[in-house]
C-alpha cells in the first residue's frame, strides 16, 4: 500500500545514526573550521581535520594535506577511513585568500586561490563520494561566504571561488540526490576571528553598520547551522544556499 510504504520510509530515515558518524573537516585546526569540528564533536561524531600546518586540537585526529595536491588527499582519507571508518559528513572548509584590486590582481593570485578553494573542494568531494556512495549515505557542506554572492572589491578571486561552491553543490545534488547523499552550502558572513580582530576599529565599525544584527558573528553559530544541516533533521534539505551573516547578504 502506498501509504504503508511512505510510512515504511519515515521509519528507515528515523533510525539511522545521528551520531558516531565519520566526519572530516579541511582545514579544521583553527577558526571557523576548528569551532565545526568541536561541534560535531560534542555531538559524538568522530571528528578528523586536515591542516596544513600548526597543531592539532585536543580531541581530534589530525591528518596532514594539502588540498592543492591529490595524492595527499588520498592519503588523508586513507588514514582517517582506517581510524574512522569511510567518511560521511564532509566539510570542505580549508581556504585561502589573496586580495587585490583587479588591475593589480595578477594570474598567480587567480589562479592559486581559485585552486585551493574551488578545485581543492573539487578534489575532497571526489575522494569522499566513492565511500559515500558505497554506504548509500552521506553529507557534504560546503562553506562559502556571503562575499561569493554579494561581491567585494578586491575579492574577484576569492568571490569567484566561493560562488563557485554553490554550483558544485547543486550539480552534486543532482548527481547523487537518490544515493542518499546531500550536499549543502553556508555562507557566513563576517566572524569574531583572529583575522577580525586586528581590523582597525574604524574599519570594524564601518562593516558593522552595513550588517543588520549590528555585530559580528561567532564560530561557534556557523558551527551549528553546519552541523544541523549534516544532521538527519535537514535530509531533505540538499542544494540549498543557507546565510550566516546576520542580514548582510539578504538572500544574494
Amino acid at each position: 500500500m502506498p501509504g504503508q510504504r511512505a510510512h515504511e520510509r519515515r521509519n528507515t530515515l528515523t533510525t539511522e545514526p545521528t551520531t558516531g558518524r565519520s566526519v572530516l573537516v579541511t582545514g579544521g585546526n583553527r577558526g571557523i573550521g576548528l569551532a565545526i569540528a568541536r561541534a560535531f564533536e560534542a555531538n559524538g561524531d568522530k571528528v578528523a581535520i586536515t591542516y596544513r600546518s600548526g597543531e592539532v586540537p585536543a580531541g581530534l585526529l589530525g591528518v596532514k594535506a594539502d588540498v592543492t595536491d591529490g595524492e595527499s588527499i588520498d592519503a588523508a582519507f586513507k588514514e582517517v577511513e582506517a581510524a574512522h571508518g569511510p567518511v560521511e559528513v564532509l566539510v570542505a572548509n580549508a581556504g585561502v585568500t589573496k586580495d587585490t584590486l583587479l588591475l593589480r590582481m595578477s594570474e598567480d593570485d587567480f589562479t592559486s586561490v581559485i585552486d585551493t578553494n574551488l578545485t581543492g573542494a573539487f578534489r575532497v568531494i571526489k575522494r569522499a563520494s566513492k565511500g559515500m556512495i558505497r554506504l548509500k549515505r552521506g553529507r557534504v557542506v560546503l562553506i562559502s561566504s556571503v562575499v561569493g554572492l554579494y561581491g567585494s572589491p578586491g575579492q574577484i578571486n576569492y568571490a569567484a571561488s566561493k560562488a563557485g561552491l554553490v554550483g558544485i553543490a547543486r550539480s552534486l545534488t543532482r548527481e547523487l540526490g537518490s544515493r542518499g547523499i546531500t550536499a549543502n552550502v553556508v555562507a557566513p558572513g563576517f566572524i569574531n576571528t583572529e583575522m577580525t580582530a586586528v581590523l582597525p576599529e574604524d574599519t570594524q565599525k564601518e562593516y558593522l553598520s552595513s550588517i543588520p544584527a549590528n555585530r559580528f558573528a561567532e564560530p561557534e553559530e556557523v558551527a551549528n547551522v553546519v552541523r544541523w544541516i549534516a544532521s538527519d533533521e535537514a535530509g531533505y534539505i540538499s542544494g540549498a544556499v543557507i546565510p550566516v551573516d546576520g542580514g548582510l547578504g539578504m538572500g544574494h
